[in-house]
């Protein structure tokens, strides 16, 4: 049974870092593609990233280009998204997801449980 799991949210400061981390279980890590995405209150959740199986590539949404940066540890079953500059649109509950096929980018059928990140002013 797949499972993901998040950690790593919490309150901060507008201009300020956090760094979420998503720990995968239940099969092999290093086949799959990993994605964050991210939902506001009254928003549509959508893309934040993604990070091709091997760590090889990377993509991002236009509004964290630059300020965000997805990595993974193969060994250790984890995909972290390293948050900087952060901005009060920035809040969401962030959630990281993956494929169900290997080697592919999507589309995303497993999803964490999500970890609240909220940016104040």
């Amino acid at each position: 049974q797949v499972q993901l799991v998040e950690s790593g949210g919490g309150l901060v400061q507008a201009g300020g870092s956090l760094r979420l981390s998503c720990a995968a279980s239940g099969r092999t890590f290093s086949s799959y593609a990993m994605g964050w995405f991210r939902q506001a209150p009254g928003k549509e959740r959508e893309f934040v990233g993604h990070i091709k199986w091997n760590g090889g590539s990377t993509g991002y949404a236009n509004s964290v280009k630059g300020r965000f940066t997805i990595s993974r540890d193969n060994a250790k079953n984890t995909v972290y998204l390293q948050m900087n500059n952060l901005k009060p649109d920035d809040t969401a509950v962030y959630f990281c997801a993956s494929p169900r096929e290997p080697l592919r980018w999507g589309p995303y059928d497993y999803w964490g449980q999500g970890t609240q990140v909220t940016v104040s002013s």
